[in-house]
C-alpha cells in the first residue's frame, strides 16, 4: 500500500479536491479520517470508531482503492488531537500533499460565515444570519496564518517532500491536480477525473463577502503595525 495525507485547513477547497481524487477511482477515497462526526453522520458509518487508533486503522481500509493507494485529510488542530499515535510514522509509504488557499482573507471570511449559518457547503441550507464582526475575522485571519506557518515548519524541518496544491490551481485544473498526486504516489497510468462523480462545485463567496472584504480592509489597514 501507499498514499498521501492532505494536510491543510478549513475552507481550503478540501473537499472538492477529496471529491475530485476519488472520482478517479486509483486515488483513494480520502476524507476526514480522524474525526468520527464526518464519518458518523456524513458518510454514514455509525460504528464508526470515536479513539485515535481506532480511526487510524480505519484510513488503509476505508480510506483505499482496489489498487492499494489511499487517501486521507488533516486540519493542524486534527494533527495536535491525534498526535500520540505517530501516525505519519505507521502509515505505509505515505507522502504528503500541502493544499492552501492564495486568498488568505477570503478564506477567513469564508471560515466565520460557515461557523456562524452552519453552511459548510452551498446545498446546506443556513441555520443563521452571518453577522459582521471585525474581531471575529481578525482571529481567524490570525489562526490561519499561524497554521499555514505549522504546517511549513512541519514539512521544512522534517526535510520532507511535498506537493503543493493551491485552492485557485485546483479548482482550475482539476485534472492536472489529479495528475499530480498520481505522480507523487507513484501510479503507472493517468487517473482520469470523472466530474459526474464530483458534482457541481457551488462558490459561496458573494456580494456579501465582498462587501465584508471591503469593510475589513478599510477598519484594519495601518500599514505602521507589524502583527
Amino acid at each position: 500500500m501507499r498514499g498521501y495525507a492532505i494536510c491543510t485547513e478549513r475552507r481550503s477547497g478540501s473537499v472538492f479536491l477529496c471529491r475530485l481524487l476519488s472520482s478517479t477511482g486509483l486515488l483513494g477515497d480520502p476524507s476526514e479520517y480522524f474525526d468520527a462526526n464526518t464519518l458518523r453522520h456524513g458518510r454514514g458509518v455509525s460504528d464508526y470508531p470515536l479513539d485515535p487508533e481506532g480511526q487510524l486503522a480505519q484510513i488503509p481500509r476505508l480510506g483505499a482503492t482496489p489498487n492499494g493507494v489511499y487517501g486521507f485529510k488533516i486540519f493542524s488542530h486534527q494533527f495536535d488531537e491525534v498526535k500520540a499515535t505517530r501516525w505519519a510514522e505507521r502509515l505505509p509509504s505515505l507522502s504528503f500533499v500541502y493544499l492552501e488557499r492564495q486568498d488568505m482573507l477570503g478564506q477567513a471570511l469564508s471560515l466565520a460565515r460557515a461557523r456562524q449559518t452552519g453552511q459548510w457547503v452551498a446545498s446546506i441550507t443556513a441555520q443563521a444570519e452571518p453577522i459582521y464582526r471585525r474581531d471575529e475575522i481578525a482571529s481567524i485571519l490570525a489562526l490561519l496564518a499561524r497554521a499555514q506557518a505549522r504546517w511549513r515548519y512541519y514539512f521544512a524541518s522534517n526535510g520532507l517532500p511535498v506537493l503543493k496544491l493551491d485552492y485557485e490551481q485546483v479548482m482550475q485544473s482539476p485534472q492536472a491536480a489529479a495528475e499530480a498526486v498520481g505522480r507523487l504516489v507513484g501510479l503507472s497510468e493517468t487517473p482520469k477525473v470523472d466530474m459526474a462523480q464530483v458534482g457541481p462545485e457551488r462558490i459561496q463567496r458573494d456580494a456579501l463577502t465582498d462587501a465584508w472584504r471591503a469593510r475589513f480592509i478599510a477598519e484594519s489597514r495601518d500599514l505602521g503595525v507589524f502583527h
